[in-house]
């Protein structure tokens, strides 16, 4: 199964393996990052997040724990709010791009696991499904609720 990043799938299909859409995560990646990251330690993980889909799951970690050892003292960084003397992480979205890749990194490889299954590394094939599926959805609009998912029935399982 190759899921976009939602939670509760993994629980839910816990004998099912699990693949993380590589190009997913990359846009999670640069949700925190930006496309031009300012920080240098967001420079060099941005570099290693578009390496994600040309390496191995061991080169990749090799690469990851590198940064992790280069930056850990920078991400561990705090800033006092001024206004109510409490402490936060000063480069939280960093430190959120980081634990976005070690918590995604056991499921951001499952196809090399399971060479067998012919998993793909991304979900480029369902989208292009749905996308049919939606697209006829609009051209029927002002269809109610359970005429909706007549046609989303007939469209994913044509009558034999």
């Amino acid at each position: 199964m190759v899921i976009d990043g939602r939670r509760g799938v993994k629980e839910a299909f816990p004998d099912i393996p699990i693949q993380m859409c590589q190009f997913h995560q990359l846009r999670i990646i640069t949700r925190y990052l930006t496309t031009r990251p300012k920080l240098e330690a967001g420079q060099e993980l941005r570099a290693i997040a578009l390496l994600l889909v040309a390496k191995t799951e061991a080169e990749f970690t090799r690469l990851l724990a590198g940064w992790y050892v280069k930056w850990n003292e920078f991400l561990k960084k705090k800033t006092i709010d001024v206004e109510n003397g409490r402490w936060r992480y000063t480069h939280r979205r960093l430190r959120s791009a980081y634990f976005s890749f070690t918590r995604n990194l056991p499921y951001l490889f499952t196809y090399e696991k399971h060479p067998l299954l012919n998993i793909p590394k991304t979900t480029n094939c369902v989208e292009g499904v749905f996308s049919h599926v939606k697209t006829a959805l609009r051209v029927h609009r002002g269809l109610v609720e359970k005429r909706k998912k007549k046609v989303i029935d007939f469209l994913l399982r044509p009558p034999e």
